[in-house]
């Protein structure tokens, strides 16, 4: 069968039945009985068939759309805010315009504005997944030639394009960093323990760790949602154990500000009591107080990086899937306490 686009006769001959009962299903008819309209749309969506009212084939209404998807898993979190920024730069400048969606972590949710997406014909899809998103979730997309990018969370085995930071050399870099100002007792908090990056970032964190000969202890390694609530949540649960931290690499930003008022309702002050290490370096990074120490990824970087993939894919026609991995920094500013007297800078041991 022909991956460019799935035909209602395709439709038809999997189901054993008529084109006509397709047509049928499709328009919502209720001439078709529910036992054989269950069978039809099970086939559907196993064949990925999109019913797309305006357009007489899937390429064409393709090429013609002039929409990009852009569907991510948490806009309460301002880095996917700068993303979509980045990816609207490249797609506004190539003639097209942005949907945007949000799925708060909900696959149900992430299904219906997909096909949502996909009935108004859009000309490619940039998803950060939800939680849970497996590789046969995006599987209908790939097998009708729909061009995909994946960004910021990967998906074992899914084939297609991806556009990740280097997040293990990010948080080696950062947890590096606090050894050098001296802590011993470093924290890695925030982060679903179930995703590919939280086990990227904290790879790293445990690679500084073993090269200063120190055992990461499990006790400090504290799971929580990547928000800020997630980061009061987890340093209340980090300053309970027999010897607390006196440092925190965080899994992003919004956690390490999390962290930050944890910390201040306990009386102590970031940078000065309790180190700090954020990963993203969004735009309120900058001017938070104190100004946060992260690992810049440039968010609208990576947002222009995936769409330029993806118009590169749909400009092609051949969406052949291919990995970038971008480069990431630390930033030093105050919250880590760097230049501070109460961490006397000097080499890890």
């Amino acid at each position: 069968m022909s991956k460019e686009r799935v035909t209602v006769i395709d439709i038809a001959r999997a189901a054993g039945v008529s084109k006509s009962t397709v047509s049928l299903v499709l328009q919502g008819s209720h001439l078709v009985n529910a036992a054989t309209r269950d069978k039809v749309n099970a086939v559907i969506r196993e064949l990925g068939y999109v019913y797309n009212r305006g357009a007489a084939n899937l390429r064409q209404s393709r090429a013609k759309s002039g929409i990009i998807g852009v569907v991510v898993n948490d806009l309460t979190n301002s880095f996917f805010a700068e993303l979509a920024v980045g990816v609207d730069d490249v797609v506004q400048s190539a003639g097209y315009v942005q949907f945007l969606s949000n799925t708060g972590e909900n696959i149900d949710r992430q299904r219906q504005v997909i096909a949502s997406m996909r009935e108004h014909g859009i000309s490619g899809l940039i998803i950060s997944p939800a939680r849970g998103t497996e590789a046969a979730d995006l599987k209908p997309l790939t097998a009708s030639g729909l061009p995909v990018v994946l960004t910021v969370r990967n998906i074992a085995g899914a084939k297609v394009s991806t556009v990740m930071s280097d997040n293990r050399a990010g948080s080696s870099a950062a947890t590096e960093h606090l050894l050098k100002l001296g802590h011993r007792r470093i924290a890695y908090l925030g982060g679903f323990d179930d995703t590919a990056v939280h086990e990227e970032r904290l790879a790293g964190y445990r690679d500084a760790l073993q090269a200063a000969e120190i055992e990461p202890s499990e006790e400090l390694v504290i799971s929580s949602a990547p928000s800020r609530a997630g980061g009061v949540d987890a340093i209340g649960r980090a300053m309970t154990v027999a010897a607390p931290p006196t440092a925190a690499v965080c899994f992003n930003d919004a956690v390490a500000f999390g962290v930050c008022d944890g910390l201040r309702s306990r009386g102590m002050e970031p940078g000065r009591d309790f180190g700090v290490v954020g990963f993203d370096d969004v735009i309120e990074a900058k001017t938070a107080v104190p100004a946060l120490t992260t690992v810049s990824v440039d968010p609208q970087g990576t947002g222009r990086r995936a769409a330029q993939l993806l118009l590169k894919q749909i400009n092609s026609g051949s969406p052949a899937a291919e990995a970038i991995i971008t480069s990431v920094r630390l930033v030093v500013r105050q919250s880590c306490g760097a230049g501070s007297s109460a961490y006397p800078e000097r080499k890890a041991s």
